[in-house]
């Protein structure tokens, strides 16, 4: 009976949208090419599973610049570096906006993040707040103490594991969420002296993180049929609401301790910056809310840590599965570092061959498989189609790093291509390269970038230098599950789980407390 119902209701939604839509307006320019939509849903079914696998297979039919009907929604789909470029630098200020969307209401607190928040000048301080106070040049140089103190834990907490089969993936996610939680609240948010030892209380949020990336890449049919919405016929914001809620409690404790004085002595961070701003307006946007404070702490502790440490796991996992790049990795950090020591963000740019293996794997693992969506302001034409007004964009990152037309063998992981001689000597990932953008490009580019940068190198150079991997249960390299789980972000569909074997004099894994 049900059931009846709902397809009596779509079908009268469509006949009304059929027979009253003559008011939208006929263009010269014909739309991108793109698969024929079903009636109401569009080109919903056309997406699977993996909606960033299934866009990129379209696009080798119609072409990099595609349409697709998502229920009443237009949505144009860039899948090359050329296309890419038209929509992110040449007209990116008329699409620096997001599209209204379940995860931003019922996640984001409704839209007072920095991440979903309609671009203007509440965005615009926002954003401002986050590059002067958090990570602009000085304030990453004056705090990097505090990233190597948490990888030296890492590599502690490893070194000690013994014999013990270890799940990467944890601890690479307790590291990055203390050490951004030391520059953030001024303290460690788990694991008490960061010791590595097994929290629970880690472990949930990890979990929470997670469900977080994989419900708000999930294509809502609410979000596409906004007269559906009520009735949530996937689940998805009912889940998000529970999820929210358990985030909040987190959120609120944190800013409560703080409050108490929970932090560090001596050390301004960043929330205690916030909590000054609820007082004191500052730029075009005026003074700051409770809301607004604990949406930019999740924006923080979610986007900013789940995206390392799935890069470095991903790494990892490829390094082991190329013994000789690994080795050729571990060359490079003896002759330069020694085996006295651990690495340190200095050394990094002493390190070519180390960092062409982080370029890689953005390359062949973004981190945003499909880039965060973009609206249009206004209609505009890009390579002679008309893009209407309020159209969703989707740059699928995943599909533009294995174009043929850009890149030799690109399914195969080669860390030479970045070097000199190599196919791409000069491309970087810092949004002026639009070969490989995993962090985006334009006005929208991701505001942590530069500390994701320095994270993922410090802790993929740490564990490459500091240690020997092996599989867990015999398990050869050959046989490494390598599959893709799908989200928001890009995580390994199983994690990964190692023996690691130091390789270093053993005061180089001593921590400052130990």
């Amino acid at each position: 009976m049900f059931l009846i119902v709902v397809i009596t209701f779509l079908f009268a939604v469509f006949l009304f949208r059929l027979l009253f839509s003559g008011k939208s307006q006929r263009h010269s320019l014909p739309l991108p090419p793109g698969p024929k939509p079903w009636p109401v849903v569009g080109n919903l079914p056309h997406l699977g599973p993996f909606p960033h696998h299934s866009i990129a297979e379209l696009a080798k039919k119609y072409g990099p610049l595609m349409h697709l009907r998502l229920g009443y929604v237009d949505v144009v789909v860039a899948a090359s570096a050329s296309v890419a470029a038209q929509f992110l630098k040449t007209h990116d200020a008329n699409f620096s906006s997001r599209p209204p969307n379940s995860g931003a209401k019922h996640l984001a607190y409704n839209y007072q993040d920095l991440v979903f928040r309609p671009y203007g000048p509440r965005w615009r301080m926002f954003r401002k707040i986050s590059s002067v106070h958090l990570f602009s040049g000085k304030a990453l140089d004056d705090l990097k103490h505090v990233r190597q103190e948490e990888v030296g834990v890492l590599a502690h907490a490893l070194a000690n594991s013994g014999s013990k089969v270890v799940n990467l993936a944890q601890l690479l996610n307790l590291c990055t969420v203390n050490a951004l939680g030391r520059v953030m609240v001024g303290r460690r948010v788990f694991g008490g002296d960061g010791s590595g030892g097994d929290d629970p209380k880690a472990d949930e949020f990890k979990s929470m993180v997670v469900e977080m990336m994989v419900l708000a890449g999930v294509f809502n049919i609410g979000d596409f049929i906004p007269s559906l919405g009520w009735l949530d016929l996937q689940g998805v914001a009912s889940k998000m609401k529970k999820l929210h809620k358990r985030f909040d409690d987190f959120l609120t404790a944190i800013v409560e301790d703080h409050k108490k004085g929970s932090g560090t002595a001596g050390h301004v961070d960043m929330l205690t910056t916030l909590l000054s701003l609820k007082e004191d307006a500052d730029g075009e946007g005026g003074k700051l809310t409770d809301t607004e404070i604990k949406a930019l702490l999740l924006n923080m502790f979610t986007a900013g840590t789940d995206t390392s440490s799935s890069t470095v796991e991903w790494a990892i996992a490829e390094l082991i599965r190329h013994p000789h790049m690994l080795a050729r990795v571990q060359k490079e950090l003896d002759d330069f570092v020694g085996h006295d020591r651990l690495v340190t963000e200095s050394d990094i740019p002493n390190l070519p061959y180390l960092q062409a293996v982080i370029k890689e794997t953005f390359r062949l693992h973004p981190s945003t498989p499909l880039s965060l969506p973009r609206m249009a302001a206004e209609s505009c034409e890009i390579n002679g189609y008309h893009i209407p007004k309020g159209s969703t964009l989707l740059v699928n990152v995943w599909a533009i790093s294995r174009d043929l037309a850009e890149w030799a063998d690109p399914l195969e992981f080669k860390p030479e291509r970045f070097l000199p001689g190599g196919e791409k000597p000069n491309v970087d990932v810092r949004g002026n390269d639009f070969e490989v953008i995993p962090f985006g490009a334009g006005r929208r580019i991701c505001a942590g970038m530069s500390l994701g940068l320095r994270m993922v190198h410090l802790m993929t150079a740490t564990l490459v230098h500091a240690f020997d991997w092996a599989l867990a249960d015999g398990l050869t390299a050959e046989k490494l599950n390598m599959d893709e789980a799908y989200g928001l972000t890009l995580q390994r569909a199983a994690p990964l789980m190692v023996h690691p074997r130091t390789r270093l004099a053993p005061h180089a894994y001593k921590t400052p407390s130990s």
